[in-house]
């Protein structure tokens, strides 16, 4: 896999396993761990949001095609086009229910370009780069029963290897500013 993918997905792959750990921080609250897994609430964009991002694949950026945005039932929400440039911004409406999937439609004539997909789990975040990665862990997560925050939380952490040395059974440890971004 190319390692520039890896350095420009790693920053999303690390704030969706952050997230996943942030409930095993708190050490009060052991019981409602999986609690919170498992009894998550139907969020949705409170207001009106732009979402940004880039699209590449192993080859690098890719700067042709559609971006389509769709609720979990696959009805449309928001699209936008690339044109000449691999950066996006995609509206996403107030009230739309998360998940969110953005899904990369490549131009007719690329070739070697294929579709790929993001998930947007999470309604306080708005960056969000659609690539092989995205993909595969969206691919993932589905496979586990769905885009839920914990399959997605458990198929980046299967997908992106991340040193024994740092895991605990409740997160991550280390210097966190140097290794993860400062999220812990």
């Amino acid at each position: 896999m190319n390692i520039s993918i890896i350095k420009k997905t790693l920053p999303v792959v690390t704030i969706v396993l952050a997230v996943g750990g942030i409930s095993g921080c708190d050490s009060d609250n052991k019981n409602n761990k999986m609690s919170a897994y498992t009894q998550q609430k139907k969020q949705q964009f409170k207001q009106e949001t732009t979402l940004t991002g880039q699209v590449s694949n192993k080859k690098g950026p890719i700067s042709q095609g559609e971006i389509k945005a769709t609720d979990s039932q696959g009805k449309l929400v928001a699209s936008t086009t690339l044109k000449d440039d691999s950066h996006f911004a995609i509206t996403i409406p107030a009230g739309t229910e998360l998940p969110v999937i953005l899904t990369f439609y490549p131009d007719e004539q690329a070739e070697g370009v294929e579709k790929m997909i993001s998930v947007v789990v999470y309604s306080s975040m708005t960056q969000y780069d659609i690539n092989d990665l995205t993909t595969l862990i969206a691919k993932k997560a589905k496979e586990m029963g769905g885009y839920t925050h914990n399959n997605m939380v458990l198929a980046a952490e299967s997908t992106v290897h991340v040193p024994d040395a740092n895991k605990t059974t409740t997160g991550f440890r280390g210097d966190p500013t140097k290794q993860y971004g400062g999220w812990h």
